[in-house]
């Protein structure tokens, strides 16, 4: 009988595959929805090793305190403005149905009040395309065009920290601390490497699947390898 899979090991949650939430500052969200704008003070500027981006630590006048990812270009001692009646000047936070078109945002809330789901990335940002009744479309990273609701809210600004995969890894010890403070599993061991015991794919004399790579969703997990659930597989003709 042959060792369980990779994915089986990590579905039973183990310490090997926990992500290191311990060595996160915070989580990075804006505060509660509200209709009035509040005013805050970037405090310093923290550096979360489980992201890309830095973090900045923002108290507001009424004394709450909160991370939001730090847009290019802030500094300690910066003015914030959070709300509807903000200034569209980068670092400020203002409903999407605020911002004029054409102008780069992220940290996009995906539904009102949620912290900010969308365009986190370092270097990553959202351009506010067109306006129609209360909803707003936007440009993602992605190339996609999404629309959201008005009242969502959104950073002005690109995040800080882009350029970051310009920087060739070089080592195999540089990608260990890059997947370390993920939570990933790594160095990653291919399936068709291994022996038929240890996985679906493995075996032979040669290097080759041996078998279809598409699996059925409801394949059980020593069998749920490869393309889960394709619609289609190969080179699109």
């Amino acid at each position: 009988m042959g060792k369980s899979l990779r994915q089986q090991r990590a579905g039973k949650g183990s310490l090997t595959f926990k992500n290191p939430d311990h060595i996160h500052p915070g989580p990075a969200r804006y505060p509660q929805l509200s209709d009035k704008t509040l005013e805050g003070v970037v405090k310093e500027l923290v550096h979360d090793p489980g992201r890309y981006v830095p973090l900045a630590r923002v108290v507001l006048t009424n004394g709450e305190e909160f991370l939001m990812p730090a847009a290019e270009g802030m500094f300690v001692g910066q003015k914030i403005k959070i709300g509807p009646d903000a200034e569209p000047t980068f670092g400020n936070v203002l409903p999407l149905s605020k911002i004029p078109e054409g102008t780069l945002v992220y940290n996009l809330e995906l539904r009102p009040g949620d912290g900010g789901k969308l365009a986190r990335q370092a270097g990553s940002y959202a351009i506010v395309l067109s306006k129609s009744g209360d909803t707003v479309k936007v440009l993602l990273p992605s190339k996609r065009e999404k629309e959201i609701s008005g009242n969502c809210r959104a950073t002005i600004g690109v995040p800080a920290g882009a350029g970051r995969i310009e920087k060739p890894l070089l080592k195999a010890g540089n990608s260990y601390y890059k997947y370390r403070v993920k939570g990933t599993k790594w160095p990653t061991v291919r399936g068709v490497a291994m022996n038929a015991a240890n996985h679906p794919f493995g075996g032979g004399f040669h290097q080759h699947e041996g078998r279809p790579t598409t699996t059925s969703r409801n394949a059980p997990p020593g069998r749920k390898v490869g393309h889960i659930a394709a619609r289609r597989t190969g080179r699109r003709r």
